[in-house]
């Protein structure tokens, strides 16, 4: 009996890896030698014809001196700085209406969903048109107003510019993540509350606000990784510009390793990026993470 357990547990060991093996290989090509690659190009100096020569920590020192790294640096925290509080915003609220509505809520949802899964080249494209110098939305503004307002041609508006267009993008899927914790929140809390005589007010900022904690750190660390990883947007509509407000890390990347033929450089500023965007990332937890108590 213990022979034929034995052997079973032996087969069934096999069969189990038989399963993963498949996940493990396309794991070690597609992830796992690309890092090591990665890491290596980070210490060596390469131009993709010639052979990679080590130069140790030069590219990471040449990132302290780079002027244009540290005006990307600035210009992220000028997005998260619109971005974040446009995300949270914008997706609460959408969260908040669905609640009250009655008739066509999955048809809404997925209204909204289409612009999460839509192509960015071609939203990017239309809001370009749409709100260029020229664009309809500038002509009602003239017509209505007499005012012309520059969308991507003034540095800082464009910035916000940018980001409101993130936000129609992320609105319905953020939003969902905050409905499902809306419904999430037992009636019996806000049934309690009214008895007790809580004003709507009180009852959102004691009660639904709190118990969305989790929900909402959530969607704050999803905004700021997005928010490090813009690239099509400010790619296709104002190419890094005005005056390189909206350069943004990938866009420097993508320059550096194909159009200046570096991709040593490009590596170890992705590195960087990664590293800087992980311990903001930390950061966040752990100023936000907290028991959430009724008091």
């Amino acid at each position: 009996m213990l022979q034929v357990s034995s052997k079973f547990g032996k087969k069934e060991r096999l069969f189990g890896y038989s399963i993963v093996l498949p996940y493990l290989a396309y794991t070690a090509i597609f992830w796992g030698y690309p890092f090591v690659w990665m890491v290596v190009l980070a210490f060596t100096k390469w131009n993709y014809f010639s052979k990679p020569k080590f130069i140790g920590l030069q590219n990471f020192l040449r990132i302290l001196t780079d002027s244009t790294v540290l005006r990307i640096a600035l210009n992220t925290l000028n997005f998260l700085a619109y971005l974040i509080p446009m995300v949270l915003t914008a997706s609460l609220l959408f969260a908040l209406a669905l609640t009250k509505v009655r008739f066509g809520k999955t048809f809404i949802m997925l209204s909204f969903l289409v612009a999460n899964v839509s192509s960015g080249v071609a939203y990017s494209l239309l809001f370009s048109n749409l709100f260029s110098i020229n664009g309809p939305i500038n002509r009602l503004l003239d017509d209505l107003f007499g005012i012309t307002i520059p969308w991507f041609s003034n540095p800082q508006l464009a910035v916000f510019s940018i980001c409101l267009i993130i936000t129609w993008k992320f609105i319905g899927y953020y939003g969902l993540i905050l409905y499902a914790s809306l419904l999430s929140i037992p009636q019996s809390l806000y049934e309690a509350a009214e008895l007790d005589g809580a004003t709507k007010s009180q009852i959102f900022w004691k009660i639904t606000l709190p118990l969305l904690n989790p929900s909402l750190i959530t969607v704050t660390v999803l905004a700021v990784m997005l928010t490090f990883g813009i690239f099509t947007e400010p790619y296709l509509i104002t190419g890094g510009g005005p005056m390189q407000r909206t350069i943004t890390f990938l866009i420097y990347m993508y320059d550096t390793a194909f159009k200046r033929v570096d991709p040593s450089y490009a590596t170890t500023v992705a590195i960087v990026t990664a590293l800087v965007s992980y311990l903001l990332v930390m950061l966040i937890r752990k100023f936000f993470e907290k028991e959430v108590s009724f008091v």
